[in-house]
Order: C-alpha cells, then sequence, then structure tokens
C-alpha cells in the first residue's frame, strides 16, 4: 500500500514539484513511513536523505515559540489573558497596550501580517538591530481591530519571542533547548545565531536571495530573522523530520494523558490545541479549514499543524493518533515555484488513505 505514497513522491519530484522532500508518517506513537526523495541541493547535486536539516520557517511559531509560552504558562509565569501593557513597559502607552497573550497565538491581536523591516535595519551594526527592531515594533500601527479579525502575522510572534525573553531571562533558542528539545534528546531541532554559531549538518538549500546575492544554505531565508542574527519568534529554526517526530509524539502522548511532555499538564495542552471561536485556528497552531485545507479531507476538526514558507509542514490528527511530517525546499532555488500547495492536499488524502 505504501507503494502509492512512494509513487507519488517520485512523481513529485519529476515534475518539479520541488527539488527534494523528506517524508515522516506516525501512526500511534510508531514510524509506518519515512523516506527521503530528490535532491538537498541542485546545483552540488547532493541527494535528499532522511537526516537532512531544514529551515523550518514558520514552522518556528508553534515548535519553539508556542512551545515556550506553555512552558512559562505552566510555571505560572504568565496567563493568556496577560496584555502587553503590563508585559512590555515599552507598549504601555500605545494603542496595542490592551493585546493579550491569546490574541498574538490566535493571530487576531490586530497587528499587520508583515513588514520588510531588515531594509530599514540593514544599515546598522549587528548589535544594534534586535533593539532597533522591537522600536520599530512598539511603533507598529494597527491594521484591525484587537481580537477581531484573523490576520496571520509573524509581527505577533516577533512581539511573543520578547515575551519569552523577559520573562525568562534568555533568548527564545537558550530557553526552548534546555526546557523542551533537551530533555527530548533532541539534538536536530536548532536555531543557528548567524552572529557566534556555525553548525556543521546536511541542510537543504533554499533560495537564491535576492538581496544577499547567495544561495541559502544552513542560513535562514527570512529576511526579518536574518537581519537580526537568525534567532526569532517568527523564523529561525531548523530541524529535520525525524526530531519533529519525536516531539510531536510526546505532545501526542501527553495530550491523551499516557506520558508527561517536559512537565507540560495534559489539560494545557487541552487548551492551546482547542480551535479558538470564530477563528480556523489553535493556540499558536493551526486547524484545519473547513474548505481547501492543505491538510486535504481526511484529518478530523480536531487536528492542529503548521505550515513553512520554505516548504515545510505538519499535520496532527489528534482523535487518530496520526502525524505527518512533509518537508520540501520547493523555494529552492526559487519562491517562484508555488506547485506544492496543490500538491499538499493531495499528499495528506494519499497517505491516509493508506493509513487509515
Amino acid at each position: 500500500m505504501t507503494q502509492k505514497i512512494d509513487k507519488l513522491m517520485k512523481k513529485a519530484v519529476a515534475d518539479k514539484v520541488f527539488p527534494g522532500a523528506v517524508l515522516l508518517v506516525l501512526k500511534e506513537n510508531s514510524v509506518v513511513f519515512f523516506e527521503a526523495y530528490g535532491y538537498a541541493n541542485l546545483f552540488s547535486k547532493l541527494l535528499m536523505t532522511k537526516d537532512t536539516v531544514f529551515d523550518l520557517a514558520s514552522l518556528t511559531k508553534p515548535l519553539a515559540t508556542t512551545l515556550s509560552i506553555m512552558k512559562l504558562f505552566q510555571e505560572s509565569k504568565l496567563s493568556l489573558d496577560q496584555n502587553l501593557g503590563s508585559l512590555l513597559p515599552p507598549f504601555k502607552k500605545t494603542k496595542k497596550a490592551q493585546i493579550k497573550i491569546k490574541h498574538l497565538l490566535s493571530h487576531n491581536s490586530g497587528l499587520p501580517d508583515y513588514r520588510p523591516y531588515y531594509m530599514e535595519l540593514s544599515c546598522l551594526p549587528h548589535a544594534e538591530r534586535k533593539n532597533a527592531l522591537r522600536k520599530l515594533l512598539v511603533k507598529e500601527s494597527l491594521a484591525k481591530p484587537i481580537g477581531q479579525d484573523v490576520l496571520y502575522s509573524d509581527i505577533g510572534f516577533m512581539i511573543l519571542e520578547w515575551i519569552v525573553e523577559r520573562i525568562a531571562g534568555k533568548r527564545i533558542d537558550q530557553f526552548v533547548t534546555e526546557k523542551i528539545y533537551r530533555p527530548l534528546d533532541l539534538k536536530n531541532l536548532f536555531f543557528i545565531d548567524l552572529n557566534a554559531d556555525q553548525r556543521l549538518a546536511r541542510f537543504a538549500a533554499t533560495e537564491i536571495c535576492p538581496w544577499r546575492k547567495v544561495l541559502l544554505n544552513g542560513v535562514v531565508h527570512d529576511d526579518n530573522a536574518y537581519i537580526v542574527g537568525g534567532v526569532e519568534g517568527h523564523a529561525g529554526l531548523f530541524g529535520d523530520a525525524y526530531d519533529i517526530s519525536v516531539l510531536l509524539s510526546a505532545l501526542l502522548s501527553a495530550f491523551h494523558g499516557q506520558a508527561s511532555f517536559c512537565g507540560i499538564s495534559k489539560d494545557l495542552l487541552h487548551i492551546f490545541f482547542k480551535r479558538q471561536e470564530d477563528t480556523d485556528r489553535a493556540l499558536g497552531f493551526d486547524t484545519p479549514s473547513l474548505t481547501g485545507s492543505s491538510s486535504g479531507s481526511f484529518f478530523s476538526k480536531n487536528s492542529v499543524g503548521h505550515l513553512g514558507f520554505t516548504g515545510t509542514s505538519f499535520w496532527v490528527d489528534l482523535e487518530r493518533s496520526t502525524a505527518i511530517i512533509f518537508l520540501t525546499n520547493r523555494i529552492h532555488p526559487s519562491r517562484a515555484n508555488d506547485k506544492i500547495k496543490s500538491f499538499r492536499p493531495k499528499l495528506h488524502d494519499v497517505v491516509m488513505k493508506v493509513i487509515i
């Protein structure tokens, strides 16, 4: 039966949906499918392997920033109803003071989706860029009323990263590694501090960056994360499929009360994984939209997941204890390739038919 999955993946490489990919499927905490396809780098002809490390892009939001917020919540250092005015003094006298943690996690904070901050920050010395970015976040105008419409926002997660750092007293990469990744023995989930840290790994190449004028390989693709050194709340996390599967398996076990998850309770996971009213989002995670979901047609309503711009994704069916981790380098060598949009739901449907 898994031949159908294999055939579909090989055809996608041949049809140039992506140069290469790694697909891992979990069922009841067991790996039931795990294969690599195509090339990690078209120019060097480096083959994709199961241990290839990907720029996870926006998977940073659920797998690093949201888990950090969960941990601080569990330690009674944060609550979902706390607002920016009480947490970050620079916001106190702004219109954004009443934005709550739950608004940022649910993407209904009213903040804009994106701003090219890197263009303004690139002329500053490296040591000044993070503080300069945060001043821009404080000045940022609201695009919508707080708590009403959902507008997916990188900016909200940049602010969440700031909150984690302020409350935890350390950078988010250090905090999430200490509290989540290291206890689970995850060695291939990490941020790359571009100002101090060079990682050796088998990376999947991403884009030939239009303004950096170089092929990005083991360097964060997101421009705003790059300009402040590679560590941010919306992007910057790198990882391989197996370590993501260990993380998701641990979350599933804790969700069903079978084991603890780094001190995070079952009850708290149920709060974070619940779809929020009038949205198609949980707290820090996406949920399947009613029509046209990238997860396809067979994931239950009680599912969570996320997509990353670089071509990465995961979906977890909480009812069926099933997860699909699908990592690709679809923007290699150019983001102009968007064939993955129509391919993702087809793949998820084929996998779910085979597995279920």
